[in-house]
């Protein structure tokens, strides 16, 4: 069983994954139109863009990571930095020393006001507050410490010595984990994939043109009652699924139908399959001294795929 959980995640016919609680089964790449075919166990088959597919497998991921303990390599480096700099002054005010520890003072410390020879906890925590109030406006907002109080300073504190270290003091905030797009709902996936496929054999239309039967797909199928989300959200989802479509509309129909062919393509080894991309120069060309001008094309040819229809890898 895969699940997504960050990283690179390879597949393959016969790969299992997990959406929503659900087993599924991959049963063929669609590298034309960039799709996968996924099963279920009851026998149900959907075709899903790699984009969608991409898009849910990183948000559950995500939630399989937010069910956890925070670690330090949840947080980015700057993260990790700020999260240092507000444990250094709860620790300033709870013991006197910046690093928690008196035997490894910094230069200048305990410093008068923090010294815990001469000053009780409470007079540590409330000079540290006043402390930090005072500081510039921005640096204080980004160390997340903009009109902190003496108790904020206490559970900071107490956070560091329960958990052995800065990591039970991170910010669950830091990580919460984003809701994804819940207005995009299994009814308005199918409109937007109907769409799609409908848009494959036509010219090339603007996302305002699309909308519209996005919405008529869903009154006639689901009803009044289903809510169609906004046209940007619509916009943003399609890009996601489906890239930016900077693609010819005839180079996509033709990349589409490659899927249903009855003779697939298997590639073995780099190189073997070669794209190929020809249009005319605006130059006429003169053979010889008696020739008639000729036409020239240019012709490109690459030979770097990233799928076949063998094996994809996403990066989650």
């Amino acid at each position: 069983m895969v699940s997504a959980t960050g990283g690179h995640l390879e597949l393959t016919a016969g790969t299992a994954l997990e959406l929503g609680g659900d087993r599924w089964v991959v049963r063929e790449l669609l590298p034309g139109s960039g799709a996968v075919v996924l099963s279920r166990p009851d026998g149900e088959v959907r075709q899903w863009p790699l984009g969608r597919l991409l898009t849910r497998l990183r948000a559950e991921g995500k939630r399989g990571r937010n069910q956890q303990s925070p670690q330090l390599t949840d947080l980015s480096d700057d993260q990790v930095e700020r999260l240092r700099l507000r444990v250094a002054h709860a620790l300033e005010a709870d013991c006197g020393f910046r690093s928690g520890d008196p035997q490894c003072p910094e230069p200048g410390e305990p410093q008068p006001q923090y010294d815990p020879a001469t000053s009780t906890k409470q007079q540590r925590l409330r000079c540290k507050a006043a402390e930090l109030k005072a500081l510039n406006p921005r640096e204080a907002r980004r160390l997340g410490l903009e009109g902190v109080s003496e108790r904020t300073l206490r559970r900071l504190a107490d956070a560091y010595w329960e958990s052995g270290g800065v990591q039970g003091c991170i910010d669950g905030r830091w990580l919460r984990m984003s809701p994804g797009r819940p207005s995009v709902t299994d009814q308005i996936a199918e409109a937007i994939e109907a769409v799609h496929q409908e848009c494959l054999h036509r010219s090339r239309v603007s996302m305002r043109t699309r909308e519209t039967p996005i919405n008529q797909y869903v009154r006639e199928m689901f009803g009044e009652d289903v809510k169609v989300p906004h046209y940007k959200t619509l916009s943003r989802v399609w890009r996601e699924w489906f890239g930016p479509g900077g693609t010819r509309p005839r180079y996509q129909r033709s990349a589409a139908a490659m899927d249903h062919g009855a003779s697939p393509v298997v590639i073995q080894r780099p190189g073997q399959v070669v794209a190929l991309d020809t249009t005319p120069l605006p130059v006429l060309l003169r053979g010889h001294a008696f020739a008639d001008a000729l036409v020239a094309h240019l012709t490109v040819a690459c030979a770097r795929l990233v799928i076949d229809h063998r094996s994809v890898q996403l990066v989650a």
